[in-house]
């Protein structure tokens, strides 16, 4: 039976109709591993980098088992468990961190190529360190979005490399044979007296983006009391290491939806000697937080959803912080000046101020009413 790719869907990531939940690259992946699969059971096979769930959903629906499968968004874990609950397939899939438990013995492991080519270090040195000597990796992406690079990372901890015939501007590199590999390892970097650390997969890496550096140039020196400090939408977490070194008698919470994100801020508070003043947590929102229960909250709104370029991502992050903001907080913000995202904090938080511009960036401060 034919699998449905047209009942998936993003929710609750953004959706709109330019937007998928499937694509070439996916089908093409499914394609070139079918003879693969029908050889084995979901207990062998792994999946990495899934958006949505197309490629869990698409390898187990015609064999018996569990597929493992690690998606480092969380919007991405749970698009995937309402798909697989339209599909009847709740039980046939288990989600995993990327940890060596992850890729332990499978033999054919389905990974949609990350961007980062320090992500994909992570996984392919992992796959090589953990799965079955006999292991293939079908590692598939969009043509425009992968690089002769990305084939020097499989090579490293592969001893065979294979590339498939391009379809529908997508492509499969094909790796076996693993060499030595490893477990990932945070890597380090020191800006302004701050020990950066960052898993392959955070956004920035190591290095500290222009749009934190001038949110940070402009945080002020007293902060409102009440609760803790707040970084919303961590990244490596730098925002919520610079405060919790500023204000040594607070504590700082900082949620991300990327787990490379929340491992990385919880590396770099260690780092730090800060980590038992900053609690992070997985999150696409502030969830764990309980109405009008902090004073501070510093953003940097993300605006890409996978490879697209997206607005839509800013407004719930805002609207939750409102949420979380008592009467009088704030909430100061940092936005690419070209994405207007003043009168939406106007409308979702409350009277908004900028601080600073410059030829890039704004930065705001929003108060809660």
């Amino acid at each position: 039976m034919e699998f449905r790719f047209d009942v998936l869907r993003r929710w609750p990531d953004v959706e709109s109709p330019d937007l998928v939940a499937v694509d070439a690259a996916d089908r093409l992946l499914l394609d070139e591993s079918s003879a693969w699969r029908t050889s084995m059971s979901a207990d062998d096979i792994v999946v990495v980098g899934d958006e949505y769930g197309a490629l869990a959903l698409g390898a187990t629906a015609a064999s018996s088992g569990v597929v493992r499968v690690h998606q480092d968004a969380l919007t991405g874990e749970q698009a995937l468990a309402v798909n697989a609950h339209r599909l009847g397939l709740t039980d046939r899939y288990r989600p995993m961190e990327l940890t060596g438990a992850l890729v332990a013995g499978a033999r054919l492991v389905l990974l949609r190529l990350p961007r980062s080519l320090d992500a994909l270090e992570d996984v392919a040195a992992l796959i090589a360190a953990h799965a079955a000597p006999d292991v293939v990796v079908f590692a598939g992406g969009r043509i425009k979005h992968m690089s002769t690079a990305m084939n020097d990372v499989f090579r490293r901890f592969f001893g065979t490399l294979d590339v498939t015939h391009a379809r529908q501007k997508s492509r499969v590199l094909v790796a076996r044979d693993p060499l030595a590999g490893h477990d990932p390892e945070p890597r380090r970097a020191v800006h302004d007296g701050i020990t950066v650390c960052a898993y392959g997969g955070a956004f920035a890496g190591t290095a500290i983006d222009i749009g934190t550096r001038f949110l940070l140039a402009h945080l002020p020196a007293r902060l409102p009391e009440g609760g803790p400090l707040v970084d919303l939408a961590c990244g490596t977490g730098v925002v919520a290491a610079s405060l919790a070194l500023r204000h040594p008698d607070r504590a700082v919470y900082a949620s991300d939806r990327s787990a490379a994100a929340v491992a990385s801020a919880r590396a770099t508070a260690e780092a730090n000697g800060v980590a038992d003043r900053i609690r992070v947590v997985r999150d696409d929102r502030l969830t764990a937080l309980p109405d009008s229960s902090v004073s501070f909250i510093a953003l940097n709104p993300p605006f890409h959803s996978g490879a697209a370029v997206t607005t839509d991502l800013a407004a719930p992050l805002f609207q939750d912080a409102a949420r979380a903001l008592r009467s009088g907080g704030e909430l100061w913000t940092v936005w690419n000046s070209a994405l207007r995202y003043r009168p939406t904090l106007q409308r979702l938080v409350g009277p908004t101020r900028q601080v600073a511009r410059n030829a890039k960036f704004t930065v705001t401060v929003s108060t809660r009413p």
